[in-house]
């Protein structure tokens, strides 16, 4: 099943991000559940967000994922949604 995750950081938490990111991608890698992910950006070109497509099992696989990745363990994210997604192209 396909999630997308879509996480949108509190403003002012550039930094939180850049310093939780080596962890991110390290988490991204040994879960081996990331088809797609990169962030989302500000105006300004900024990291500001994440976008991540996940194959897991179920929505609930999706969720524990979210919760253990390194930037919602920093508190980096006002906002995260998961979605099924459909890959069409």
């Amino acid at each position: 099943m396909l999630i997308a995750l879509m996480a949108f950081d509190k403003p002012g938490a550039l930094q939180v991000r850049k310093d939780n990111r080596d962890a991110h991608l390290a988490y991204i890698e040994a879960t081996g559940v990331v088809t797609q992910a990169g962030p989302l950006l500000d105006d300004a070109g900024e990291m500001a967000g994440s976008l991540v497509i996940l194959d897991v099992a179920d929505t609930a696989a999706a969720q524990d994922w979210a919760n253990n990745d390194p930037y919602a363990k920093a508190g980096l994210f006002q906002s995260v949604t998961l979605r099924a997604w459909k890959k069409v192209i």
